[in-house]
């Protein structure tokens, strides 16, 4: 059973490493706002004006909306060249052989993309700051304002494809049945009660563990992750196995880094996030889908 502490880092753990010299800290926070008009979609807002009114000291942001997805895609959050990740992340300061706490303001799922990111570029000495920005605050830990400069790292991706799914492998695994397919999103998005991407509901034959909420892996009180045990028993009983092929999913790729974060932690070893999700399946209506 993997050991929790490997991806996530307490609050009082990083208090006390704010002076390694190797340590970086990053603030991944994004908002999604509703449109003052209604309609399908959000208004996205970085959180750059949040981490310079305040931010737990030393950390960069990283802007997630702007430095770290592809910026040639309609969509939105895409991965980005590896060319362009590798400049981002030097300017944050990463390099190869640092070690990266991520964090936000909303949930984890931010901070959580940027881990499979990471990740999918071959890094893996990172964590996600359990509990965030709240459990950093409400723990009484020190905070400070204004910009951080911190001198360039020499970051150099070394890329894990299977990390990343296509529309193309997702459509032959519905068909096929040979992956658990998982839907990150609310229990509303879910059944198609709510469209926020285009056509309502889910990807034909998906399964539901959702990224935040009382039946998924984050609690939405705590912003904490449940137990190895309990993730691991909630994919379980939604048909996932340990050695099966596992492809997350949501509306474009944040929710499904959550829920595909919590599966590699509790153990599942072949996990792919669907990047583009429903920002591209929901709008092509040869691509099955289903409600209810």
């Amino acid at each position: 059973m993997p050991v929790r502490e490997d991806f996530l880092a307490s609050s009082d753990w990083l208090a006390g490493h704010l002076d390694d010299e190797h340590l970086r800290v990053l603030d991944c926070t994004v908002f999604l706002r509703a449109r003052p008009e209604g309609g399908p979609g959000y208004l996205v807002e970085t959180g750059e004006a949040e981490w310079l009114g305040s931010h737990i000291p030393g950390s960069i942001y990283a802007d997630l909306h702007n430095d770290l997805s592809d910026r040639s895609s309609a969509l939105r959050f895409m991965m980005p060249p590896a060319a362009q990740f590798e400049t981002a992340m030097g300017s944050y300061g990463v390099g190869n052989d640092s070690k990266v706490v991520l964090y936000d303001r909303a949930g984890n799922m931010w901070a959580a993309r940027v881990w499979w990111m990471l990740r999918a570029f071959g890094f893996d000495n990172a964590r996600v700051l359990e509990g965030g920005w709240k459990r950093w605050t409400d723990d009484g830990h020190p905070v400070e304002t204004g910009p951080v400069g911190r001198a360039p790292g020499r970051f150099t991706v070394v890329p894990r494809p299977r990390l990343i799914a296509s529309r193309d492998e997702v459509l032959e695994l519905v068909r096929s049945g040979d992956a658990c397919i998982v839907n990150a999103l609310n229990g509303a998005q879910f059944r198609g009660e709510v469209a926020p991407y285009g056509r309502p509901g889910r990807i034909a034959g998906s399964v539901h563990v959702p990224a935040i909420g009382d039946a998924g892996v984050v609690d939405p009180r705590t912003q904490t992750f449940g137990s190895v045990e309990e993730i691991r028993a909630r994919f379980i009983k939604a048909g996932a196995e340990p050695d099966r092929r596992l492809i997350a999913y949501c509306g474009g790729g944040i929710a499904a880094s959550s829920t595909a974060f919590a599966a590699v932690m509790a153990g599942f070893r072949d996990v792919a996030v669907y990047d583009a999700s429903l920002s591209e399946w929901a709008a092509d209506p040869t691509l099955p889908m289903e409600t209810g």
